[in-house]
């Protein structure tokens, strides 16, 4: 073998030797990158920050690692604005770092409800059960004269309401349902007649029966005999 085939070979093996380097120092990296990236062997408990400001609670969550988001709001009455009601990661769940939580916050006004078409359009059975399905608080009912359990209007604090209209959740609703009593203004009533013996009363005056038609005072008399 002659200098130059030994120096080729030597190139050759040294260029091999630096590319096996190389791809052990990529497996090398590729593996701590994956365990970085995907936080192998982390484990944060994630804590119960329900019924704590919101502010509060996102400071806790995001010094653990977690990002934070309001998903949603409701209404709690016994508890101040902006508290956090639900959380998406029940407390005491096991999550790697960089974790998104979402959270449900109380409301800062009272939520509204639309009333739906109920009045003059059903009964109160059917009117009750569709208002309380949809979280109306319904209070006892108001009878007025009408058809019996017909409903015929809605009140609240003592206005009317009519269908559409906005109101509180916490607001009570009145139903005037019909009591089965017919209105005195929708009764029959009679007409007096002209003349009372037609009915059974005798009790005209003799001058009412000798007064024609006319108006005019009749001079006829009666003359008895003997």
């Amino acid at each position: 073998m002659d200098i130059k085939e030994t120096l080729r070979s030597r190139y050759l093996w040294i260029n091999l030797a630096a590319m096996a380097v190389v791809v052990l120092l990529l497996c090398v990296a590729v593996y701590y990158g994956i365990g970085v990236y995907t936080h192998h062997g982390e484990e944060i408990s994630i804590p119960d920050v329900r019924h704590k400001s919101y502010d509060e609670a996102a400071t806790i969550l995001e010094n653990l690692g977690m990002e934070v988001e309001v998903s949603d709001t409701g209404y709690v009455k016994t508890l101040p604005p902006d508290f956090v009601l639900e959380q998406s990661l029940r407390p005491g769940t096991k999550v790697k770092s960089g974790r998104v939580v979402y959270l449900v916050i109380n409301s800062s006004s009272t939520p509204t409800l639309t009333i739906p078409d109920v009045i003059d359009n059903s009964s109160y059975r059917e009117a009750r059960a569709k208002l309380e399905a949809m979280g109306f608080k319904v209070g006892m009912p108001n009878r007025i004269p009408g058809e019996k359990d017909w409903v015929y209007g809605i009140r609240v604090r003592g206005m009317n309401v009519t269908a559409g209209q906005k109101v509180s959740i916490e607001d009570v609703l009145v139903l005037q349902v019909g009591d089965g009593m017919i209105d005195s203004d929708d009764s029959i009533m009679s007409a007096t007649p002209i003349y009372g013996d037609i009915y059974g009363d005798s009790t005209l005056m003799d001058h009412e029966l000798h007064q024609d038609v006319s108006g005019e005072h009749d001079d006829f008399e009666v003359v008895t005999g003997p």
